[in-house]
This record gives structure tokens, C-alpha cells and sequence, in this order.
């Protein structure tokens, strides 16, 4: 007999609940210090651990966040992070109710004998990171891995996106971790949206099929999927409803009813990043809460776009796009 998720099978299934309570979503926080570094840049600032550290602060402390969000992924340095009034950034999420997370993946490398394809790194020595994790306060993980639709994908780059995702996955529950499984569909290419439909299931069923050979207890993952739409550079675009049908479709075909909850991923969909601007930190919280907000009005189908600013209607898409 195979015990499955070790000891920590109720506090999972909980805990993943809870993230994909109603009306509330994730905020991923989770850049790294480099990329961090890149918006203190665009605003003149060194990119040093105090600037980090003011930054993430923003991101924590707006009252009411945790109306609308219910997760937080982290890098590894906020997870031990306090805010500049001294107090552990762990703390002040989970007074809001929102769940601490943490990305555990150590990013893309180029995956040998493939057509120019990647996969992701970071499985040695993951228990025992997920381990220290868990005794800081984190309570799920996100692991991110790509397709590439113009490079095949190939049936090895598939495998291997499929496979590691449920070694993590299987990994990550064991340790205490709900496991946010996030095979990522990139919109590089001329592809319809059909293209995408097929690739998709055909990713979707790899990764269950290995998650069940792994003995992941479906009950306490979260699935992070890319809405299926036509490539970035297709001529035919689709409509919000024709994404919507297909997006539903994919998940009606290859999602398990076991599995509690599903959070998009925007993939460099049109939407607004908070904004970085430690001058103005009252600005920059209102921003980030009429976001969340936004997000958490449209996850229950009552969102309308009326009065959001020209710039969050402008396409996020970035080539190639890497942490």
C-alpha cells in the first residue's frame, strides 16, 4: 500500500483550500533579486537588500489585501525577510489571512538533444530547501516550467516538463508543501488557437499521467495553466469567449475534479504590474489593492473594465521572456 502526501495529507488539502477560497487569488511576488533590481533601476535606485526590502514592504502592508488575496509567492530572500518596521514579512501575511509561499524552481537551462528547447532545474537538494521552508512559514510552492509551441514542442521536452513537474510536485507534498503545478504554454509564435489547444492537452495529460505515477495527492496541488490563445505574433485573434470555450474545454478534458483549485497565470496577457515607486509608497499600495481587486471581481465573473487606466490595457508580452 502507498501512503500518500506522508503526514501532512489534511494540512494540505487545507491549505490549498484555502488558496483557492472564493473570489481571491495569488500574488506573485516572487522576482528574483536581479530582476528586482531592474525596477529599482528604472527609478534610480540602487538595487540593494534596504531597497528590496522597502519595495516588498509595499507589497505586504496595504490594509484589506487579504480581502483579495489569498496566496503570496516568494522569493527565497522575502521568506526571511522582515519589513522595514522590523516586523517578519511571514507574519504580516499571514495576519491578512494570506498563505506564505515560495518558489522553489532554479529556473530554465537549455535542454540537451531537444530542438532549442528548455527545462527547468532545481529538483537536487529540494527536500531539504522545501524542509527549511516549511519551518519558516511557507506553506505551498511554485515550480515553473515551459512549453515552446514555434520549437515542436518535442515529445522530450514534453516528457521532461511533465516529469519534472510531478517529481517537485510529489516532493514538495512530502515536505508539507502544497504544489502550485505550472506548466507554462508560451505565447511566442504565429500559432492559432487551435495549435495551442492540441499542444495543451497534450501537456496537461503528460503531466497527470506522471503526477499519478508519483503518487501526488491530487486534492493538495493547485494548477497554475495558461489560458489557451493563439500566439502572440498569430493574425487571427481571438475573442474573450473564444478563450474563454477553450480554456474551459482543455480543463473539462485533462483536470481531474479531485484537483481544488485553478489559478491563470497572465503569461503576458494584457494587465497591470504594480508599480514600483518607492517615492510615492500610498500610490503604489493603491495600485497594487485596485488590482487585486479587479483580479478578485473577475475571478467571480463580475469585473467590468470601466474606468481602468490606458496603461492597463497595454500588452505585457515580452519575447523569450525569463525570470
Amino acid at each position: 500500500m502507498v501512503v500518500r502526501a506522508s503526514a501532512y495529507a489534511d494540512e494540505l488539502v487545507k491549505t490549498a483550500k484555502t488558496i483557492a477560497s472564493p473570489g481571491r487569488g495569488i500574488l506573485a511576488m516572487d522576482e528574483s533579486n536581479a530582476t528586482c533590481g531592474k525596477r529599482l533601476a528604472s527609478i534610480g535606485l540602487e538595487n540593494t537588500e534596504a531597497n528590496r526590502q522597502a519595495y516588498r514592504t509595499l507589497l505586504v502592508t496595504p490594509p484589506g489585501l487579504g480581502n483579495y488575496i489569498s496566496g503570496a509567492i516568494l522569493f527565497e530572500e522575502t521568506l526571511y525577510q522582515s519589513t522595514v518596521d522590523g516586523k517578519k514579512i511571514v507574519d504580516i501575511l499571514v495576519e491578512q489571512g494570506i498563505v506564505p509561499g515560495i518558489k522553489v524552481d532554479k529556473g530554465l537551462v537549455p535542454l540537451v538533444g531537444s530542438n532549442d528547447e528548455s527545462w527547468c532545474q532545481g529538483l537536487d537538494g529540494l527536500a531539504s530547501r522545501e524542509a527549511a521552508y516549511y519551518q519558516q512559514g511557507a506553506r505551498f510552492a511554485k515550480w515553473r516550467t515551459v512549453v515552446s509551441i514555434p520549437n515542436g514542442p518535442s515529445e522530450l521536452a514534453v516528457k521532461e516538463a511533465a516529469w519534472g513537474l510531478a517529481r517537485y510536485a510529489a516532493i514538495s507534498q512530502d515536505n508539507g508543501l502544497v504544489p502550485i503545478v505550472e506548466p507554462e504554454i508560451m505565447l511566442d509564435g504565429e500559432h492559432g488557437i487551435e495549435r495551442t489547444f492540441e499542444v495543451a492537452q497534450k501537456v496537461w495529460a503528460e503531466t497527470f499521467y506522471y503526477m499519478a505515477q508519483n503518487n501526488v495527492m491530487f486534492e493538495g496541488i493547485l494548477l497554475k495553466p495558461s489560458m489557451v490563445t493563439p500566439g502572440a505574433e498569430c493574425k487571427d485573434r481571438a475573442t474573450p469567449e473564444e478563450v474563454a470555450s477553450y480554456t474551459l474545454k482543455l480543463l473539462q478534458r485533462r483536470i481531474p475534479p479531485s484537483v481544488p483549485g485553478i489559478m491563470f497565470l497572465s503569461g503576458g496577457q494584457s494587465e497591470v504590474e504594480a508599480t514600483l515607486n518607492l517615492n510615492a509608497m500610498n500610490q503604489a499600495q493603491e495600485a497594487l489593492l485596485l488590482r487585486a481587486k479587479a483580479n478578485s471581481l473577475a475571478q467571480l465573473g463580475k469585473y467590468t473594465s470601466d474606468g481602468e487606466a490606458a496603461a492597463a490595457k497595454e500588452n505585457m508580452f515580452v519575447k523569450n521572456y525569463s525570470y
